[in-house]
This record gives structure tokens, C-alpha cells and sequence, in this order.
């Protein structure tokens, strides 16, 4: 609840008091300068506010390890609910000061606190670890729900409340602040990086109940041990692989898919609403076709239900960290580019805009169906196998290692 749900809530939270914070940037504007401001002075003010989230989720993600390391799991959890909090109070009082600025820095705090907040598979056991790794494209989807739900005009989407309705996740943030102390570390940074065994056993026995408990301290040694003997590939090296390019590209183009959508992007009801009554239809077709898409491309309400588990399914040990950091690179960067670009995407093609996001998806259909090898029942190598085995006009990007190797 303080990683994905915030991180969809923020997504489509966004959506329905549209309007109302372009007319608060109008009146904010006309205050200061006693003039209204240009019509694309407000179309950039508004996708900085939508982007910059982006911007700061970019940073909250690269920074993950750096505050999990210095502060423990259950400390830069903490923290990073105190940096929504403080989101939020910001975001209050923007309204009252009359600052569009504030809105942004707010927003900035917010996707910090959204892209650093995934820390939940640290003490999940190894055995429910993909299942709990589910639940965080699972409480997206509830967020992005959410979102939709207080937007409403019958909840909190009014224009005297737009400020309210951007705030509703801090809520959740205030609980982990005040129930995390009460909570354990994480049993793995206790044992691994803390060499503390008894704290880690009694981590352990306070998360899952009474027990010894060795096989599953075993189990981390283990685990540990392992990656010892294939250290992790930073991002650099991972790019300069040419045996896992086949990877790359296959998440990187799912991934990219999936934000290219149009499911994140901004609503344009009071768009429609001004246009002639040929357009009534449109939102009726839209809803159908964003239900058949979650029902035969997500795997059900998740959205992205089945990408969230295909980084552990086509890399190795050694190379899912970085495969994770570049895809997190990739995520918050495009996110940002199109909270920047769409709005002026919107104004220039209006409805038509989707037709991109339809092309994108059918490259997507088209990859997936005729490159992508199926994972069900095989072990990684077989997978690494048939990757390689991949060819295009002939030529593989292991062959062409190999030629390099043998030069």
C-alpha cells in the first residue's frame, strides 16, 4: 500500500481534476502578471506537473539502494512515507499560497517516494516470493482504481476539492509511520549485510511464527553464496552482453507496450463533452476496448500482471538487478517524456491520438507472437537456449559474439 497502489493512485489520480488545476494555473498566472497567460504557457505548465512525478519516481528508484543499504529496509520505509507526507502537505497548501509551483514539487515528491517504495519481496520467503512479487502490479491496479473512484464527482472530484483528492495515499503513509516501528527488519539485510543471526531468527519468528527456522537461514546462505560466485552485472556490462540482447529487447519492448497503452494516459471527458454529438460514442467504444485489453493482454484485473514476473523467468541470478535498474530507467524516463509530450499530443490529434498507442500495441502483438519463446516448464538455461537460438535475416547476436571473440 505505500509502493504500487501510491504509484497507480498517482497515475490516474490525476485525471479527473485535470481542468481544475489548468483554471488554478490560469487564475495563479492572471494574479501575478495581471494578464492570462498564453494558451501553450498552460499546456507546459500542466505536463511539467504531470511528468515531473515521473522525473522524481526516476530518481526514488536509482536511489533504492543507497538509503537500503544506509538505513535497513524497515528505516527507508519509514522515511519514504515521511517524504509522501510531506508531498502532501505541500501539495495542501499550494492551493492557498496560489503556487502551481508548489504542485510540482509535490509531484517531484511524491514519484521520489513512488520509485523507491518496493521493498516488499525482502521478507517474503522464497516460496511465495513470485506470488508476492504479483501482489505489486495487483495493489497498482487497486491504485489506479482508486484514483478513478475518489475523482469522481460524487466523492472528491469537485473543483473545490482538487487538492484533497491528490492527497488521498498520504493517508496510507501516515499508518506506516506509525505502525513500521512496531514491525520487524528485514530478516535477510539483518543476516546478510548485518551478520546478525539472532536478530534475524527473531525476525523471522515474529513475521511467520514460532520456529527454528535454520533451513530457511540455510536457504539465504545459500542464495548468497550463489551470487557470490556470479557477481552481479551492473547495467553497463549488461548493455555490452551480447548474449542476453535478445532479453533486453524483449523487456524493454513489453514494457514499453505497456506504458504506450494509452492506459496512463490523461482522461479527455471535458474534451468530448465540447465536441459535436457524433462523438458520444467514443467513450462507450473506449471502455470496451480498455476491458477487453485488461481481460486478454493484462492476465486479468493486474494491470501488467504477467510482465511483473518476466524479468525473474529470462535472467539469470547474476543479471536480474541490472536488467530491473535499466528496465526502472526505461519506465520512469518514458513516463516522463509522455506526461510532457501528451498533452500537446492531445490537442493536436484529440481522439486520434489512441491510433499511436494502437500501432504500438500491434508491434508489441506482433513481437510477442512471432519472437518471444514460451517460459511455461522450463528451466532458465532452456530459456537462455532459445534466445539464442533467435535470428533475424539470418544472423544471431551470439554468432556475432563469437566472430568478435574469434578476431
Amino acid at each position: 500500500m505505500g509502493g504500487s497502489f501510491q504509484s497507480g493512485y498517482h497515475i490516474t489520480g490525476l485525471s479527473s481534476p485535470s481542468p481544475y488545476i489548468q483554471r488554478f494555473i490560469n487564475s495563479s498566472w492572471y494574479e501575478r502578471h495581471k494578464e492570462p497567460p498564453p494558451a501553450h504557457t498552460v499546456t507546459m505548465i500542466w505536463s511539467l506537473i504531470v511528468s515531473m512525478y515521473a522525473v522524481g519516481g526516476f530518481f526514488g528508484a536509482i536511489s533504492v539502494k543507497f538509503f537500503s543499504g544506509r538505513l535497513g529496509r524497515k528505516k527507508a520505509m519509514i522515511g519514504n512515507s515521511v517524504i509522501a507526507i510531506v508531498a502532501a502537505g505541500i501539495m495542501l497548501t499550494s492551493k492557498r499560497a496560489n503556487s502551481f509551483e508548489m504542485i510540482i514539487v509535490a509531484r517531484i515528491l511524491f514519484g521520489f517516494s513512488a520509485g523507491k517504495a518496493n521493498e516488499t519481496y525482502s521478507i517474503s520467503p522464497r516460496k511465495i516470493r513470485g506470488a508476492v512479487t504479483l501482489t505489486l502490479a495487483t495493489f497498482m491496479s487497486l491504485g489506479k482504481l482508486s484514483g478513478q473512484f475518489f475523482g469522481l464527482s460524487e466523492i472528491l472530484g469537485r473543483e473545490e476539492l482538487w487538492d484533497i483528492v491528490l492527497c488521498v495515499p498520504a493517508c496510507f503513509s501516515v499508518v506506516h509511520v506509525i505502525v513500521l516501528p512496531f514491525l520487524p527488519e528485514a530478516p535477510r539485510y539483518l543476516f546478510i549485510e548485518k551478520g546478525d543471526d539472532k536478530a534475524c531468527k527473531k525476525a523471522l519468528q515474529s513475521l511467520w511464527g514460532t520456529g527454528d527456522y535454520k533451513q530457511e537461514m540455510d536457504e539465504m546462505l545459500i542464495e548468497q553464496a550463489a551470487i557470490e560466485a556470479a557477481p552481479p552485472k551492473n547495467p553497463l556490462q549488461l548493455l555490452r552482453d551480447r548474449t542476453v540482447r535478445w532479453q533486453l529487447i524483449t523487456m524493454s519492448l513489453i514494457y514499453c507496450c505497456n506504458q504506450l497503452s494509452g492506459m496512463s494516459a490523461v482522461r479527455m471527458e471535458h474534451r468530448l463533452n465540447t465536441a459535436d454529438d457524433s462523438s458520444y460514442w467514443v467513450p462507450y467504444i473506449t471502455a470496451g476496448l480498455i476491458i477487453l485489453f485488461i481481460i486478454f493482454f493484462c492476465g486479468g484485473p493486474g494491470m501488467s500482471g504477467a510482465s511483473a514476473t518476466l524479468n525473474s523467468e529470462i535472467f539469470i541470478q547474476s543479471d536480474r538487478l541490472a536488467a530491473l535498474v535499466l528496465m526502472g530507467i526505461q519506465r520512469w524516463l518514458l513516463f516522463a517524456v509522455l506526461g510532457l509530450v501528451f498533452p500537446f499530443l492531445i490537442n493536436g490529434l484529440s481522439t486520434y491520438c489512441f491510433v499511436l498507442f494502437a500501432c504500438v500495441c500491434l508491434l508489441g502483438c506482433f513481437y510477442t507472437f512471432f519472437l518471444l519463446p514460451e517460459t511455461k516448464g522450463k528451466t532458465l538455461l532452456e530459456i537462455s537456449e532459445e534466445f539464442k537460438a533467435i535470428t533475424l535475416c539470418g544472423k544471431s547476436f551470439s554468432e556475432t559474439e563469437r566472430v568478435e571473440t574469434k578476431l
